[in-house]
């Protein structure tokens, strides 16, 4: 039907044009939908298909099974979906269509990244920031609290000077992510780092990592990592494995399940059980020690 072969391109246009104008995204958001809905289109021309209101769940489904098979990763999949979700709802709001064809549509199970550990000398030379000022020692303290605290991400970007314990070592949460009050140890480095940021404190906000330009806001840990990561020359590794990091030297120094659930604030044990084999080779030495101490052997068969 010529007179409806333009309609979904149309539709994909003033889309974008209301994503533009009245939703004021940036133009790198406005590119990456723009590409997403562009190969969408692409897909559904040669499906002849140019009218929305013949698309169902079913299409969508082979759309997102058409890319796979082209070698797209499940997160660029997901973001396809994404992009289409909020084009199909901007239709929906425009009456242009009734129903809405994304729903209940899933991209392939993203594979889960294994976390990397870093060895001892990864971690020295990543928290030995030079000590160079205020800055320097709050960035030091930041992460060292991290390192041996079990914080999550979350509770240190919003850690408040009244959850600190100085004087008896410890940090108070009253609201955790799995809704139980956790007290953490708060020694060595960290607790000396610390007290020394706490006497060049901000005293015109409660938060431990205020940001300089707006003190009501935590200061982006991520600048202050990626410069630790430059300094250390460590690539590939996220924030968040540091967590795994200290999580696997806890396991290897003969810290038990139950102990690390507590530390890393973990309701269920089975969510601490990812962090074991971190502690694969450790476990794999001791095995074979005992093996040299009471059968004389090296451990293999």
């Amino acid at each position: 039907m010529p007179e409806q072969a333009g309609i979904l391109a149309e539709d994909i246009g003033d889309f974008l044009a209301h994503a533009r104008d009245e939703l004021g995204l940036s133009a790198a958001s406005l590119d990456a939908y723009g590409r997403d809905l562009a190969q969408f289109l692409a897909w559904s021309e040669g499906e002849k298909i140019n009218d929305p209101t013949e698309l169902t769940s079913a299409h969508l489904r082979s759309f997102a099974a058409s890319r796979h098979r082209k070698g797209l990763n499940p997160r660029s999949i997901q973001r396809q979906l994404s992009a289409l979700r909020r084009f199909f709802k901007f239709l929906r709001r425009e009456g242009r269509i009734d129903g809405d064809p994304v729903e209940g549509v899933r991209a392939p199970r993203v594979k889960r990244r294994l976390p990397r550990p870093l060895d001892v000398d990864q971690v020295v030379a990543l928290l030995s920031i030079p000590d160079e000022g205020d800055l320097a020692t709050r960035d030091r303290a930041m992460l060292e609290l991290f390192y041996t605290s079990g914080l999550r991400v979350s509770e240190l970007a919003q850690l408040t000077w009244d959850r600190l314990d100085l004087k008896r070592g410890r940090i108070l949460l009253e609201e955790t992510k799995n809704g139980e009050r956790r007290v953490l140890p708060l020694t060595g480095l960290a607790h000396e780092l610390l007290t020394r940021h706490s006497k060049v404190r901000r005293l015109d906000t409660n938060l431990v990592w205020p940001s300089r330009r707006d003190s009501s806001r935590p200061v982006s840990h991520r600048n202050v990592w990626l410069q630790a990561l430059k300094a250390a020359e460590i690539e590939d590794f996220r924030f968040h494995d540091l967590r795994y990091s200290a999580a696997s030297y806890m396991l290897m120094n003969r810290a038990s399940i139950a102990e690390l659930a507590e530390v890393l604030g973990h309701k269920a044990l089975q969510m601490v059980k990812r962090y074991s084999h971190l502690s694969e080779s450790h476990a794999r030495g001791i095995v074979e020690r005992m093996n040299k101490a009471v059968f004389g052997g090296g451990g293999n068969a």
